[in-house]
């Protein structure tokens, strides 16, 4: 087993900029804001032949005691129990201050395997930086510069010291990697929870609790799941923050990495320009997609109407995705939520055989053949499937430069219906056949056709004039 390591500590004292320098990677999001991260977040670094799992918490106020604040020390309480070794992170250009005290005295009640970490000590002698801090009585400070990777590996080696590991491989994630995306204050969040059967990410009656794309394993009925909470999209124009901004940034890339989409819509707001927008992202990245319209519970018979014709009307083009009305908050439509999912990425992932493809294609052809273009109709010859998620069917024939696009929108309907696609988008692409003849120059006349010509055209003179 890998050892746990913790990093916990006030806001903003440099607990992000740590975690991306152990797992080498730009994961979580820095910057000089205070309780910019606020859920528990999980990376895998190594150093040398030492494989270990670090986590990422958010600013511990030990005096909060409600609000979004309180939610987040309650995160770091939770990975302080998880972890094999505590990193308590402090300020050297701060110095102790009261509510560092405070913090060691918690960790000290829970009896936790602690190094005490001064952070930002760059350009400062580590023996004058570190003797402030002996106060707090954790044992020998560590001076390190997170930002510029001053004696790091040394803290990693002091950390994992005692632990029996081994190089390891990194598992292969071949389970279905699920994001949950919607716009602010749609309970996704609140989904997240429910599927996970308890309190893992931060869900809070407030937009933009969420600001970072949590990625959390999971798994149902012995099947294996990534789920990934991501923050609210809001409309471009919206966007002013910095942090928003990177917050966005981290959804869409949360898109892209993942197999199924689940779009949360709220049931108690109209269906926004913006939640079109996302799903426009989704069907362009090619995602599977599952639309859950959330809070549905408590909603009368004529506002549940209402919302099922703006939902026909503004996302009609979504036509292929499964629809479900859920509550997230009471655990209502999880189970046929999760099969939809698994409905989706078995669609998204389906192995077409040549064959198949090939007869559905001329079925479609006899159904409804290509409209002429010019003087000839395109020949559709034979399809092969060129991709999965999303399955990509290659057509190859003749004159297929002149398929419009309507044809291209049955041939897509077609496949789907013909292989119960239900669930992801599909993609056509057309690949004409070469003509070798095409960039072909004609020979040159030999002399007997030459005079053959000019006899010709002396005949044709004499008998007309």
């Amino acid at each position: 087993m890998k050892p746990t390591l913790a990093l916990v500590g006030r806001p903003n004292v440099g607990k992000s900029t740590l975690f991306n320098r152990l797992t080498r990677s730009r994961d979580a999001i820095v910057a000089d804001i205070p309780g910019l991260t606020r859920d528990r977040r999980y990376g895998h670094g190594k150093i040398g032949d030492k494989p270990y799992l670090v986590m990422d918490t958010g600013g511990l106020e030990p005096i909060a005691k409600n609000g979004i604040m309180q939610a987040m020390a309650q995160q770091s309480l939770q990975a302080i129990d998880e972890a094999d070794k505590v990193l308590f992170i402090v300020d050297a250009r701060q110095g102790v201050t009261a509510q560092d005290k405070i913090i060691a005295e918690q960790l000290r009640k829970k009896d936790s395997d602690i190094v005490l970490v001064v952070n930002k000590a760059e350009g400062m002698a580590a023996d004058v930086v570190a003797a402030e801090f002996f106060e707090l009585g954790l044992g020998n400070p560590c001076a390190i510069s997170a930002l510029h990777g001053d004696y790091v590996n040394e803290l990693v080696t002091l950390a994992i010291a005692g632990f029996s590991v081994d190089e390891e491989a990194e598992p292969i994630c071949r389970h279905p990697k699920i994001a949950i995306v919607g716009r602010p204050n749609t309970g996704k969040s609140t989904l997240v929870n429910t599927l996970l059967g308890e309190e893992r990410v931060i869900a809070f009656d407030q937009p933009g609790t969420t600001r970072d794309s949590i990625y959390i394993d999971f798994e149902h009925h012995g099947r294996q799941y990534t789920l990934i909470d991501t923050a609210g999209l809001r409309r471009r124009g919206k966007v002013k923050e910095t942090v928003e901004k990177f917050s966005a940034v981290k959804t869409l890339q949360a898109i892209e990495d993942a197999n199924i989409v689940v779009l949360v819509l709220d049931a108690r707001s109209e269906i926004a320009e913006q939640d079109a927008h996302i799903a426009d992202f989704i069907l362009q990245s090619g995602r599977a997609l599952v639309v859950a319209v959330n809070k549905w519970d408590g909603l009368d018979q004529y506002q549940r109407d209402c919302i099922k014709r703006e939902l026909t009307r503004k996302l009609g083009f979504l036509n292929f995705a499964k629809l479900h009305y859920i509550s997230a908050l009471k655990g209502t439509g999880m189970r046929k939520l999760l099969l939809s999912i698994d409905q989706a990425y078995a669609a998204a992932t389906a192995d077409l055989s040549t064959p198949q493809l090939t007869r559905a294609l001329h079925a479609a052809v006899d159904k409804h053949a290509p409209p002429r273009g010019g003087m000839s109709r395109p020949k559709l010859r034979y399809a092969h499937q060129g991709g999965t998620n999303p399955p990509i069917v290659v057509i190859h024939g003749s004159m297929l430069e002149h398929v419009p696009e309507t044809y291209r929108r049955y041939l897509e309907s077609f496949f789907r219906e013909t292989f119960n696609l239900a669930g992801t988008p599909l993609r056509i692409t057309f690949k004409a056949g070469h003509n070798p003849y095409a960039n072909k120059k004609p020979a040159p006349p030999t002399a007997a056709e030459t005079q053959r010509a000019r006899n010709r055209r002396r005949r044709n003179r004499k008998k007309y004039g």
